[in-house]
C-alpha cells in the first residue's frame, strides 16, 4: 500500500496524485470470489500474463479455432504495451487503434486491470499521460445524450476540465481510450446512422461518440484499445482498425505452473502449508505435462482459476475461513464469466444486440446443460460432433435464433466442452463406428454441475408440467371471478383443451398435485444417485475430485462400477438449493423459487431417512455428509442425523476439508443428540484435523481413533485434548505415545470423569507407561475397562498395573494379551485377578493376557484372535508370529494337563484357530495390504 502510493507520488506529472491514486484504487477492487483464497493475493503478486498473438487483418476470420492449435504458430508472442509501440504505417498526427479479442474466459478482463494498475504506477505504457477506462457494458446503459467530456467526467469526475481532452492542437496524442467488451454495446458506423462529430462537447448517443473516436474524427491524436470476444471481430470495420491481437490464454504448461505457484504458495506463512503447496504443484504440473484433459481445460485462465480454487478448497480449508461448498466454488466460477452476460444476436452492425436480453447463462443451461443432463442420465462423459448438433443446435428456425446460435458456438461452446485428448477409462463404450472426433466438458465436475442446474431449475419438464406450472403461477395471480380466471387461462391454452381445465372449477388443487411431482422426482433422483449400489465401492466423491485435477498416483483403485459415477450430480442438486447459490443464479439469470426449494426439501428429508436405515460404506457416508454440508440447512441435516446413531468412516483418507465437513454437519444437531459411536480409525489423523473435529467428539459416546498419522508430539497433544471431548469410550489403538507421550496424556485423564472405556493397544507404553497408568488410576472413578494390549509390558509392571484395578471401584476387564510377559507371569496375573485383596478390600477382575488361563482355555480367546486379525495389516507380523506361537504352546501344556477328551478337544479347536491366524499372516504380503 504505502510504497504502491510512493511509486504512483513519483510519476512524471502525468496526473494528480488524487485522480492516479482513485483509478489505481478502483482498480485494485478483487471480485468477491476472490475473498475465498484468504486475502493474501492482489493483482501484481497474482497476475501471469497469457499469450498475446499479433495478428493479420486478412486472417483475422480464419483464426476462431481453439487457441491450443496457435502453439506453433508463426505469429510472434506480444505485449499490449508493444501493441502500441510506433510503425512504418503510424503518424503522429493519427492515433493507433488496437482490437484485443478472445474467447469467454482467456483472461481479457484480466489484462485489462493489470495494464491499468501497471499505468499507474509507471511501469507500462509511460508515453501516455491519461488511460480512460470504460466498460462497454456500463455506456449501454446510457439513455441520454452526451458529449465525450461528459462521458468521462460521469465516470472520472477530476478529469471533466482536464487539458488533454478538450480537443485543441495534439494534445490528444498522449491520451489512451480503453474500451472494454465491444460487443456489449451498439456500433453503427454508417456515415446515414451515425453523424461525424469532432467536438468533444457536442451531446451524442455514447455509442456514437465511440464511433466518431474509432474513425479518427474525434480525437484523431488519441490512441484506442478495444477488447471483444470473437463473435464481434467485425463489428469494426478493418479500416478502423490498426493492428489486431488475439489473447490465447496459457497455451503451455510453464505458464500454467505459474499461475497455480502464484495462488498456492500464498495460502499463509506456515511453512506446512507452503510444503504441501509445492507438493501440489508438483503433482499439478506432472499432470499437465502428460496432456491431459486438464492441460487442455487450463489453456483458459478461467478454468486455472476454478482448478485453485478446487485445491485451495480440498487442502487448505481454515476453521477461521468463511465456509465455502464446492457448489459455491462453481457457481462464483460462472458469475465471474457470465455474470451480466446476456445472449445478443450476433447479427452485422446495423442490427440492436440487446433487443432481447436473454440470459446468457440460462441459454447454456437449456443447451450445453442438457447435453450434460443426457450425459448422467445414460451415464456418458463424451459427445459426438453430430450429438453436439442436435442438443446444442436444437429446432431453431427463426434467422434470430441462427444468430444466437452462431454467437453461442463461436464464443461460448469451446469454454465448456474440449476435444477429447486423454484415453478416458470409460471411452470406448462411446466410441461410434466411424471413430468420430469425440468431445468431452473441460472439467468434468462441469457436467454435473450443469446437469443439476438443468435439473433443478426444472428444464427437464414435459411439456404438460410446463404448462400446468404456467396455470398454477395464472392461478396465484387470479381474483376468485372465474371468468377472469378462464380469460387468463385462455391465452396460453390451446382451444381443443381448454375445456379439460374447466375442472378448476371443482378440483383447484388438482395442478398442485401434478406440479409437485417434478419436485418429488427430483428427490428421487438424488436420493437414487446418491446411494446406488454399484457405486458402494468407489473412493469418496472428494477423493474423486482431486484425482480428476492431480490424476491417480500409486497403485490403481480397483472399479466396479460399469459406467462412469456422477456422484457430484446429486450433491450439486442439493448444494444448488442453498440461498447463497440461488442469489448468485439469480444475477445469472437463472432463478430457482423459493416454494420448488421447500417442496423438493421436504421430498428429499424423507428418501434420505428412509434410506439410511440401511447400513452404508463409509465412502457413501461420506458423501452424505457432504452432500449434508453442501445443503448449508441446518435443520434438514438435524432431521437427517436424528436416524444415524452410528458414524462409521473406517479407511477414509481424512483431510481438513472432510473433518471440516463432519464437525459442521454435527454441530448442526441438538445438544441432547448423541452417536452411539463415532469410528475414525485408520483414518490417518493430525493434529490440526482433530482440532476441527473436537465439536464432533461432544456428540459422541463410543470414539475410535485408531491409528494416527502424525508426529509423536501432536499425537499426544490430541489425544489429551480429546479426553476433553469424548463421553463413554476411547480408542487410541496404533498410536506412538512411548513413555514421554504417555505421561502426558494420563496426568489429563482426570479430567474427563465421564470416560467409561479406554483403550491404549498399541502405543508403546512400556513398563514406564504401565506404572504410571497404575498410580493415575484412583483419580479416574468412572472407568470401567483398560486395554493395554501389545504394549511392550513386562512381568513386574502388569502385576502392579492389575493390582490398581483390583482396587479400583469400577474397572471390571484388564487386556494384557500380546505383552512380552513369561509363564509364571500370566499364571500369577490370572491367580491375582480372580483372588480377592486383604481384608476383603479387592474386587474380581478379568485379565486378558493369554488365550490360556492356567491349565484352561480362556472364555475370551475367540476376541483376542479377532483383535489380531483386524489389525494384522498394520502390526509388525513377525511379532504377532511369536506371539500366536507362544499361544500354542500355552494351549499344548494346557491340553496335556486335561483328563477330559471334551476339554481336551475344545483346547485343539482353538489351536485350529491360531493356526489358521498364523497362516493368514504369512500370506498377507505388504503388496496385499495396500490401502487407498
Amino acid at each position: 500500500g504505502v510504497q504502491m502510493m510512493l511509486k504512483i507520488i513519483g510519476l512524471k506529472g502525468q496526473l494528480s496524485l488524487p485522480s492516479t491514486m482513485k483509478l489505481f484504487l478502483w482498480f485494485s477492487h478483487l471480485p468477491q470470489e476472490e475473498k475465498q483464497f484468504g486475502g493474501y493475493f492482489s493483482p501484481e503478486t497474482m497476475h501471469v500474463d497469457p499469450l498475446i498473438l499479433e495478428r493479420n487483418p486478412e486472417e483475422r476470420l480464419g483464426l476462431l479455432s481453439p487457441c491450443l492449435q496457435t502453439q506453433n504458430s508463426s505469429f510472434p508472442s506480444v505485449t499490449v504495451e508493444q501493441l502500441f509501440e510506433p510503425t512504418d504505417a503510424w503518424s503522429e498526427d493519427r492515433g493507433i487503434n488496437v482490437l484485443l479479442y478472445g474467447a469467454v474466459g482467456t483472461g481479457k478482463s484480466t489484462v485489462i486491470r493489470k495494464l491499468v494498475l501497471d499505468w499507474c504506477t509507471g511501469t507500462t505504457l509511460a508515453n501516455f499521460k491519461l488511460l480512460v477506462p470504460f466498460s462497454c457494458e456500463d455506456l449501454n446503459q446510457l439513455s441520454k445524450m452526451a458529449s465525450l467530456r461528459d462521458l468521462v467526467s460521469r465516470k472520472y469526475l477530476h478529469l471533466k476540465k482536464h487539458p488533454l481532452l478538450s480537443g485543441e492542437g495534439s494534445q490528444a496524442k498522449d491520451v489512451l481510450f480503453l474500451f472494454n467488451g465491444m460487443e456489449k454495446i451498439q456500433l453503427d458506423f454508417r456515415i446515414g446512422s451515425t453523424e461525424l462529430c469532432s467536438d468533444p462537447n457536442e451531446a451524442l448517443l455514447p455509442g456514437v461518440v465511440v464511433v466518431n473516436l474509432l474513425r479518427k474524427y474525434l480525437l484523431p491524436e488519441a490512441s484506442i484499445l478495444v477488447t471483444t470476444r470473437l463473435s464481434a471481430l467485425d463489428r469494426i470495420p478493418q479500416k478502423y482498425i490498426s493492428r489486431y491481437a488475439q489473447i490465447c490464454g496459457f497455451t503451455d504448461p510453464d505458464r500454467q505452473r505459474a499461475y497455480f505457484t502464484s495462488r498456492l504458495l500464498q495460502q499463509s506463512g506456515k511453512t506446512a502449508h507452503n510444503q504441501e503447496a509445492q507438493a501440489l504443484i508438483e503433482l499439478l504440473y506432472l499432470s499437465l505435462q502428460r496432456e491431459s484433459q486438464l492441460a487442455a481445460a487450463c489453456f483458459l485462465p478461467s478454468y486455472c482459476w476454478l482448478t485453485c480454487a478446487t485445491l485451495h478448497f480440498l487442502h487448505f480449508t481454515s476453521i477461521n475461513a468463511p465456509i465455502r461448498t464446492l457448489t459455491g466454488i462453481y457457481t462464483s466460477f460462472l458469475r465471474l464469466n457470465f455474470g451480466g452476460e446476456v445472449l445478443g444476436t450476433g447479427a452485422g452492425t446495423n442490427v440492436p444486440i440487446q433487443g432481447h436480453h436473454s440470459s446468457l447463462m440460462l441459454y447454456v443451461v437449456r443447451t450445453v446443460g442438457k447435453l450434460a443432463f443426457d450425459g448422467v442420465t445414460y451415464k456418458r462423459t463424451s459427445f459426438s460432433e453430430r450429438e453436439l448438433e442436435q442438443w446444442i443446435g436444437g429446432k431453431t428456425k427463426t434467422d434470430e435464433e441462427l444468430r444466437q446460435l452462431a454467437m453461442f458456438r463461436t464464443d461460448v461452446l469451446d469454454f465448456f466442452l474440449a476435444p477429447c485428448v486423454g484415453n478416458d477409462k470409460y471411452l470406448s463404450q462411446d466410441l461410434s463406428e466411424n471413430d468420430e472426433r469425440r468431445y468431452v466438458f473441460a472439467v468434468p465436475a462441469m457436467q454435473e454441475y450443469l446437469a443439476a442446474l438443468y435439473m433443478v431449475l426444472g428444464e427437464n419438464k414435459s411439456a404438460l408440467e410446463k404448462l400446468t406450472r404456467q396455470v398454477s403461477m395464472a392461478i396465484g395471480q387470479a381474483t376468485e371471478d372465474v371468468n377472469a380466471l378462464m380469460n387468463i387461462l385462455s391465452k396460453f391454452i390451446p382451444l381443443r383443451i381448454f375445456a379439460i381445465f374447466n375442472l378448476l372449477k371443482l378440483f383447484p388443487k388438482l395442478f398442485e398435485k401434478i406440479s409437485s411431482r417434478n419436485k418429488g422426482s427430483i428427490a428421487r433422483t438424488m436420493a437414487a444417485e446418491m446411494f446406488r449400489t454399484e457405486d458402494s465401492y468407489n473412493e469418496d466423491v472428494l477423493d474423486q475430485v482431486e484425482q480428476s485435477l492431480l490424476g491417480v498416483h500409486g497403485p490403481q483403485p480397483k472399479q466396479y462400477s460399469e459406467g462412469q459415477p456422477f456422484e457430484l450430480y446429486p450433491i450439486f442438486m442439493g448444494g444448488l438449493l442453498h440461498y447463497g447459490n440461488r442469489v448468485l443464479l439469480q444475477q445469472l439469470g437463472c432463478s430457482i423459487q423459493s416454494s420448488t426449494v421447500a417442496q423438493i426439501t421436504l421430498a428429499l428429508r424423507k428418501y434420505l431417512v428412509r434410506e439410511l436405515s440401511k447400513p452404508q460404506p463409509p465412502e457413501e457416508l461420506m458423501d452424505l455428509l457432504v452432500l449434508l454440508y453442501e445443503f448449508q440447512n441446518p435443520r434438514l441435516t438435524a432431521e437427517v442425523l436424528a436416524s444415524i446413531r452410528a458414524i462409521r468412516l473406517t479407511n477414509i483418507r481424512m483431510t481438513p476439508i472432510k473433518c471440516f465437513v463432519l464437525s459442521t454437519v454435527l454441530s448442526c444437531t441438538p445438544p441432547s443428540y448423541h452417536l452411539e459411536e463415532l469410528d475414525l480409525s485408520s483414518c490417518l489423523l493430525t493434529h490440526d484435523m482433530l482440532q476441527m473435529l473436537w465439536p464432533a467428539f461432544r456428540h459422541t459416546h463410543n470414539l475410535n481413533l485408531s491409528l494416527f498419522h502424525d508426529a509423536l508430539v501432536n499425537v499426544t497433544i490430541a489425544c489429551t485434548e480429546m479426553f476433553h471431548h469424548s463421553n463413554v469410550s476411547s480408542r487410541l489403538c496404533d498410536n506412538p505415545l512411548l513413555d514421554s507421550g504417555a505421561h502426558t496424556l494420563l496426568e489429563s485423564l482426570p479430567k474427563n470423569q465421564s470416560l467409561t472405556h479406554l483403550s491404549l493397544m498399541h502405543t508403546g507404553l512400556g513398563d514406564k507407561g504401565a506404572l504410571e497408568l497404575a498410580e493415575r488410576l484412583q483419580q479416574h472413578t468412572g472407568l470401567q475397562e483398560l486395554n493395554v494390549a501389545y504394549n511392550n509390558i513386562g512381568d513386574n509392571a502388569a502385576l502392579t498395573l492389575v493390582d490398581a484395578c483390583r482396587e479400583h471401584p469400577s474397572i471390571h476387564t484388564v487386556h494384557l494379551y500380546l505383552n512380552p510377559l513369561s509363564d509364571v507371569g500370566k499364571k500369577s496375573l490370572y491367580v491375582r485377578g480372580v483372588l480377592w485383596g486383604h481384608g476383603g478390600s479387592g474386587r474380581h477382575v478379568k485379565v486378558l493376557a493369554s488365550v490360556t488361563e492356567g491349565s484352561d482355555i480362556s472364555e475370551d480367546w475367540h476376541p483376542i484372535l479377532s483383535v489380531i486379525r483386524e489389525n494384522a495389516s498394520s502390526w509388525d507380523h513377525e511379532r504377532i508370529k511369536q506371539q500366536l506361537k507362544v499361544f500354542l504352546t500355552d494351549l499344548e501344556w494346557g491340553r496335556q494337563q486335561q483328563q477330559s477328551f471334551w476339554k481336551r478337544l475344545h483346547f485343539r479347536k482353538v489351536e485350529k484357530g491360531v493356526k489358521q491366524t498364523l497362516q493368514m499372516l504369512e500370506k498377507d504380503t505388504p503388496s496385499k495390504r495396500y490401502h487407498k
